[in-house]
């Protein structure tokens, strides 16, 4: 019914299941199982459930599975698999593609847990990693084999913005037979539009911007219905990583509004990027929407628009970074990102601090690094908070 329609009508109405009330807002449907008319009945749905058949909530359950839908048609995906976080959808996706003996290439720019599951987990168990600049297409052509299964990336880098050309990436990729997992959190499913660039599968922190609103956990794998319910759901569903119906209802909620929220956090972002370039308390303005971006042209085909985030670099580093953010009076210090209230985070300290000092180095992740994701107050307010902060520092 809703194949044809614009993605904020999808993001509202898609996957909607009403009981026999009829009621406007989903219904929570907070059960972990689920009663048969008969024994028959549940041998039959043990052996194949139907599309609207549930047998458990490790499995499936009907709020989850509105927001399954949901999310599938407003990203144009043939299936979902809704987890309990966003690393749970990174790992999730990482290790049920994978066994030992495997090889994956990934980017080196990576939000600090995913770089963990990578360097620890997956080689742990035997996976061979390898790394590389994720802007830099020759090095994928050189570091993925006949024998890659996958390639990762975050299509762009946390914290410091990095692009990732989707499209190149996953040419060079199905050249050789591998899968293209993208973590897409920061470009949003209202700014990207990955599976038409040639992802396999994408990944999102519902944490973030679907959420919206700093309330609860979650994360998605989307991809093939093959993959998602052959590949994903057995080693989900076995481990325990799904989705409550509860946080499955937050989600639905913040869907109602993701397309409003992420256009009016992009539209500020810009507005502050624009505002702060050449200031002299920073030695740069990082922000995929600026024409000085390393990738400004591929953003402008990617996603054209430079979405929710930008990181400054304070000259001061470490002591003016902390004074800065200490002096704010809207912006809030917290390591989440994609909230309707602007969050600023310091990532050497945070969110990155267990990385070597000459991996932050070569990432770009300096002490004077404060990551900004821009929420949805008032233009004038943010800037003006900013700069007195700066003025502070």
């Amino acid at each position: 019914m809703t194949r044809d329609l614009k993605p904020r009508t999808k993001a509202i109405h898609s996957g909607t299941r009403r009981s026999q009330y009829g009621e406007v807002s989903e219904a929570i449907f907070l059960t972990q199982g689920f009663v048969y008319e008969t024994a028959e009945d549940a041998e039959a749905r043990f052996v194949e459930a139907g599309p609207d058949e549930f047998i458990y909530a490790r499995y499936g359950n009907p709020t989850v599975a509105m927001f399954e839908d949901r999310i599938a048609a407003l990203e144009g995906a043939e299936d979902t698999f809704a987890t309990a976080s966003g690393m749970a959808a990174v790992s999730g996706a990482l290790m049920s593609l994978l066994k030992a003996g495997d090889h994956v290439v990934s980017a080196r720019a990576l939000f600090g847990s995913c770089l963990y599951v990578l360097e620890e987990v997956l080689t742990g168990f035997g996976v061979e990693v390898t790394f590389v600049d994720g802007t830099d297409l020759a090095a994928w052509e050189a570091a993925i084999r006949e024998d890659t299964v996958a390639v990762f990336f975050e299509s762009i880098s946390n914290p410091t913005l990095q692009v990732v050309d989707i499209a190149g990436v996953s040419a060079l990729a199905h050249a050789k037979g591998a899968q293209v997992v993208v973590d897409n959190v920061f470009a949003t499913p209202v700014w990207s539009k990955a599976f038409e660039q040639g992802a396999d599968v994408v990944i999102y922190s519902a944490t973030k911007h679907i959420d919206g609103q700093g309330r609860a956990l979650g994360g998605v794998i989307l991809g093939s219905r093959e993959f998602i319910r052959k590949t994903v759901e057995p080693y989900m569903k076995h481990t325990g990583g799904s989705m409550s119906p509860f946080t499955a209802w937050v989600m639905l909620k913040g869907l109602e509004t993701l397309d409003l929220r992420v256009r009016a956090q992009t539209a500020n972002a810009t507005a502050i990027a624009d505002a702060l370039k050449g200031h002299a308390k920073l030695s740069r303005v990082i922000y995929p929407g600026l024409k000085d971006h390393p990738q400004h042209g591929l953003v402008q085909r990617q996603m054209a628009q430079g979405g929710t985030v930008l990181s400054i670099d304070l000259a001061g580093e470490k002591p003016a970074a902390f004074r800065f953010l200490n002096a704010l009076k809207i912006g809030v210090i917290s390591n989440n990102l994609g909230d309707a209230k602007t969050i600023m985070t310091h990532p050497a300290t945070t969110t990155h601090q267990r990385l070597p000092q000459d991996q932050k180095d070569a990432l770009g992740i300096s002490d004077g690094l404060v990551r900004i994701s821009v929420g949805i107050e008032d233009t004038s307010d943010l800037i003006a908070d900013i700069s007195n902060a700066l003025d502070t520092a």
